[in-house]
């Protein structure tokens, strides 16, 4: 599987605004609040995906990517790694070109489904830590 390069990912971040993602907690302790928090702190719009809260970061989340109003332009992935094929199904539906798989997180169908039908699939990579190193 080929991700993008870090100058790549510095571009991706720097052109975008609206970040859907998927399994956002809404325990401040849970990596997935830390790092949509330290990307909402940064001023992207973070829209949390999640059918088992009400908000998360003080915004009402949604239960499904298909719920999502508007464009997003990064779909960040807090799912096991086995999760990330029907993950992928269902970003498919929306219009987003970015699909981020966070830290540890890989899946090689997923990848291939999303590479097939043109999109920037990056996996394993924390959206906190490239934002950081790409600034």
């Amino acid at each position: 599987m080929e991700y993008p390069t870090r100058a790549e990912l510095g571009e991706i971040l720097k052109n975008s605004k609206r970040i859907a993602v998927v399994g956002l907690s809404d325990k401040p302790n849970r990596t997935s609040y830390m790092v949509s928090e330290a990307m909402q702190n940064a001023g992207y719009e973070i829209i949390p995906v999640n059918p088992t809260i009400e908000e998360a970061l003080g915004v009402k989340a949604v239960a499904s990517l298909k719920e999502i109003e508007g464009p997003v332009d990064i779909v960040n992935v807090f799912r096991r790694s086995e999760q990330l094929l029907e993950v992928a199904e269902e970003f498919l539906t929306i219009d987003c070109p970015v699909f981020w798989a966070q830290l540890g997180l890989e899946n090689k169908e997923a990848y291939d489904l999303l590479k097939s039908k043109g999109k920037t699939v990056i996996m394993d990579r924390c959206i906190k830590v490239e934002h950081a190193l790409t600034k």
